[in-house]
């Protein structure tokens, strides 16, 4: 019912119009068709991301429930309904249908938003429940901004320019969350929804222009595969199929994203312990350093038009990043470079390794395979795993009173990620090879796999 509201007065508009607007993008040149589908999905998730991510900048100084920080609980409960999403994902985006997905975006960034004006109104401790059902609905958007740009010639671009948003949508939200508690004076309980307010009307802006891309051509569909929703035979086909495969990526992938939650979560405790205090400039600056060497590797891959090529490709340059995380970790012990220069290259791995897991990994797979699917199935299946590793880690922090110090568990860690991740991704690489070969010998392919 209220999917069918949004759908009828939030985005409707005369026919013609729509018609124009997408029949120009199908006219476009390839290039300015990416540039415009890049800036629609990075500004939208830039936006959506300050429905999530502003209240990590307030400090609740004093406020604790049963012992514990009154933010620490916030912070849990918001990962709890992410992780959670992220399995209800695994359905509901595998089989989310174009034309409601616009629909559906603006009905979680409702919820979202309501449920900050229900933090505010109520009174800490009995608030807190409202972060779960933020990160609830939150934790969804992703597969349905993606949809518009999968299983298209340019998904490598368009991926990596929506995954990168989140690299830089963490730190902008902050700061807009700062500026709105010290310019208009605004509570730490109500700047979250204040700041969701001030970020809806470029966020409808987005979703619009969005909206308006035009479905996967005939040479998309040739070179990428046809995408559609998957119901639960499809789904566990596939798994099936891949399932050797799928079990070595997931753990690869559960491994890379615990360790970038605990680098962004304990960041402040990681640079005070290699003597960086009071500078704020070097969250931007690293994080800025990392993005641009991500995006030189990995914009590479548009050039690579053979899928099965670029499939293993993703493997190397993972591998690449696992393997690199080890290199800093040694090189910064060995006073071979500077903290700053440490944080650079151990996240230049780190996300070598994370972003192809967010969007073209399994874009090429699928089309590899010349499976008729959807990457949001198997993106949201990695995730739910992938969040249970960074729950795992808040409650040891948190929950369990273990004394660690952070840099020793950080660099150790690191070590053990670095071989078991490189050993994963690699035995990953050689099992879809010969998927690869296996199914390239087949006479025909069944099921769900097309043949060539």
């Amino acid at each position: 019912m209220l999917q069918r509201v949004f759908s009828e007065y939030f985005l409707s508009m005369p026919a013609f119009k729509k018609h124009l607007i997408t029949k120009w993008l199908s006219q476009l040149h390839p290039v300015w068709f990416t540039i415009y589908a890049s800036v629609a999905a990075f500004g939208l998730y830039t936006c959506i991301y300050a429905f999530r991510k502003t209240f990590a900048v307030a400090t609740f100084e004093g406020v604790q429930f049963l012992g514990i920080s009154y933010k620490v609980w916030l912070v849990t409960f918001q990962v709890a309904g992410y992780a959670l999403s992220k399995f209800i994902g695994i359905k509901v985006i595998s089989e989310l249908r174009a034309h409601t997905r616009t629909s559906s975006i603006l009905l979680m960034v409702v919820i979202a938003g309501i449920s900050w004006f229900l933090f505010a109104i109520i009174p800490a401790p009995y608030n807190i429940i409202f972060l779960f059902f933020n990160g609830l609905p939150l934790g969804l958007v992703w597969g349905m901004v993606f949809s518009y740009l999968e299983g298209r010639r340019m998904t490598e671009i368009l991926g990596i320019s929506l995954s990168v948003s989140f690299i830089f949508s963490s730190g902008f939200a902050r700061s807009a969350g700062a500026l709105i508690m010290k310019n208009l004076g605004t509570s730490e309980y109500w700047m979250p929804f204040v700041t969701s307010c001030v970020f809806t009307i470029p966020l409808l802006a987005f979703l619009f222009f969005l909206d308006k891309l035009p479905a996967p051509n005939a040479e998309d569909e040739k070179l990428r595969t046809k995408r559609m929703p998957m119901n639960g035979t499809q789904r566990t086909q596939f798994i099936f199929t891949f399932l050797p495969g799928i079990i070595l990526f997931i753990i690869a992938y559960m491994l890379l994203t615990t360790f970038r939650d605990f680098r962004d979560n304990f960041a402040a405790e990681i640079w005070t312990s290699v003597g960086i205090t009071n500078n704020s400039a070097i969250y931007t600056t690293t994080e800025i350093a990392v993005t641009l060497a991500v995006l030189a590797c990995m914009c590479g891959l548009i050039l690579i038009k053979n899928n099965q090529v670029a499939l293993m490709m993703n493997h190397l340059i993972i591998a690449a990043g696992f393997i690199l995380i080890g290199v800093a970790n040694l090189l910064f012990e060995n006073n071979s470079i500077t903290p700053a220069q440490w944080m650079v290259i151990l996240g230049t791995g780190l996300y070598m390794g994370y972003i192809p897991f967010n969007s073209i990994f399994f874009d090429r797979m699928l089309a590899t395979f010349h499976y008729t699917g959807t990457v949001g199935f198997i993106m949201y299946l990695a995730d739910a795993f992938g969040y249970l590793g960074s729950i795992s880690v808040l409650y040891i922090k948190e929950f369990t009173g273990l004394q660690v110090g952070w840099l020793n568990f950080f660099i150790n860690s690191g070590y053990y990620i670095s071989a078991a991740g490189t050993l994963l991704i690699v035995s990953s690489m050689i099992y879809f090879q010969l998927k690869h070969k296996q199914t390239s010998a087949l006479p025909f392919n069944s099921g769900l796999l097309t043949t060539d």
